[in-house]
């Protein structure tokens, strides 16, 4: 599982880092996920090797301009691209009505279907291979995380059942061990009830904006990784106002250090943060405070960065082998 980071500013993008994006790569074949989709979102897909065709949703975490202005050109760019096949979008209420009236009044007909699920309703989403839960957050408008877990780990068929069962080996134990589920007989065998999985599932936290990163805890205790916004250093979110409705770094990093999450990833970083070291405030100014509570891999995302989770709960940058 791959995190592509499309996007790490908040509220505005400044010439290195855009809006909120972030893609959630499968580790076979082509297909991948989008949260959040900030303005100029498909322009920074196209710095990347990722196509609209593979897209198998997109996760939207608020209403919020910096994490949605991009949906609707996005959409228009994958229907002139040739896509046809249905999109999935989670999204809080208000999204699909925004997105229907803007696709209506710019005359813009999709040749593929939208599929649109209410966040506050969402429950459990699922596909062969990923499943999604939506986790309320406290921001200024409704806000959600979304936990992200591997569906099969490393899956083999359970023969020894399938043979008291009495399902013939043949192509129905293909679609089992595929992730599908079958008729045999007139009975619905579900995969899950039929595969042995060799390994503790991935899972990948990801939140919206967010003032209470505790609201987290459930899903997080069990994650190998959280990504999380840390907007503000302490310093500065103490100058503002009290009720900014965003996570300081110090505050997201205690509490990823209080459930032991392995990998912490901070994201959504206030535009005044410089690159350079040597001005002030800095983007290094955010990761002094965030390690001075956390004692997990701590990474600062940046834009186009590719960090790969893998097999063993580790997170790493992934870079991409020179070709010779």
């Amino acid at each position: 599982m791959d995190l592509l980071f499309l996007g790490t500013s908040s509220g505005t993008p400044t010439r290195s880092r855009n809006v909120s994006g972030l893609a959630l790569t499968e580790e076979t074949g082509k297909r991948w996920y989008l949260v959040d989709c900030g303005e100029a979102t498909q322009h920074q897909l196209l710095r990347t090797p990722l196509s609209l065709h593979d897209l198998s949703a997109i996760f939207i975490t608020h209403v919020h301009g910096d994490h949605c202005y991009g949906l609707p050109g996005l959409l228009a760019s994958a229907g002139m691209s040739g896509r046809r096949e249905p999109l999935e979008i989670m999204a809080p209420q208000g999204i699909k009505q925004w997105v229907d009236a803007t696709l209506t009044m710019s005359r813009t007909h999709l040749p593929f279907d939208l599929v649109f699920h209410a966040t506050e309703q969402l429950g459990e989403w699922r596909n062969s291979n990923l499943r999604a839960q939506a986790i309320e957050l406290s921001h200024r408008v409704p806000s959600y995380g979304y936990c992200f877990t591997e569906a099969r780990p490393d899956p083999r068929l359970d023969v020894e059942k399938l043979d008291r069962e009495g399902v013939p080996r043949g192509h129905l134990w293909g679609r089992l061990a595929r992730g599908h589920d079958v008729e045999f007989e007139g009975r619905a065998l579900r995969s899950d009830d039929f595969l042995i999985f060799n390994r503790k599932p991935r899972r990948i936290v990801v939140g919206g904006d967010n003032d209470t990163p505790e609201l987290l805890n459930e899903v997080a205790r069990s994650a190998q990784v959280l990504v999380h916004e840390a907007t503000y250093t302490q310093e500065i979110a103490e100058r503002g106002k009290a009720d900014f409705g965003h996570s300081t770094a110090c505050a997201v990093a205690s509490f990823a250090e209080s459930i032991s999450v392995p990998n912490l990833v901070l994201t959504h970083f206030s535009a005044r943060y410089q690159a350079n070291p040597e001005r002030s405030p800095s983007i290094a100014d955010i990761h002094t405070e965030a390690s001075g509570v956390y004692s997990g891999r701590l990474f600062l995302a940046e834009d186009f960065a590719r960090y790969r989770l893998g097999r063993d709960g580790c997170l790493e940058r992934y870079r991409e082998p020179a070709r010779g």
